[in-house]
């Protein structure tokens, strides 16, 4: 994964002060089935799709105030299946998700996408 495909969802996460009336975004449900989860997580209004790049295997979606980004793994990804969702909250970034394949590749997904919230473009 580009360091810049996800850290790009995790720095537009910061919403403007005074946005009270923001959309609620749905959590994540692990134990409802991976294809289910996401196609009513995808169905949410106001969510807008990253460019797809071919050569990811990863499909990313943020709320359009952007304090929600999800993570979807496609065929070929480390952990897949596997659901990550980001919500910014107070100058916060709290990463989140469903591991339905290898745990151990979920659990590395998860250290590293973690390890971009610090990410900065030098």
């Amino acid at each position: 994964m580009r360091p810049w495909a996800f850290a790009a969802l995790s720095l537009c996460a910061c919403a403007p002060p005074g946005a009270e009336d923001a959309i609620t975004y749905l959590g994540l449900d692990c134990a409802e089935a991976f294809d289910a989860q996401k196609a009513a997580l995808i169905a949410q209004p106001h969510l807008v799709p990253a460019p797809y790049e071919r050569a990811e295997p990863y499909s990313f979606y943020s709320s359009d105030d952007g304090r929600t980004s999800y993570l979807f793994t496609e065929p070929g990804a480390p952990g897949h299946p596997a659901i990550m969702m980001q919500r910014a909250a107070a100058g916060t970034v709290t990463t989140t998700g469903c591991p339905y394949g290898d745990r151990k590749a979920y659990d590395e997904l998860h250290a590293y996408l973690d390890s971009l919230k610090a990410w900065r473009r030098q």
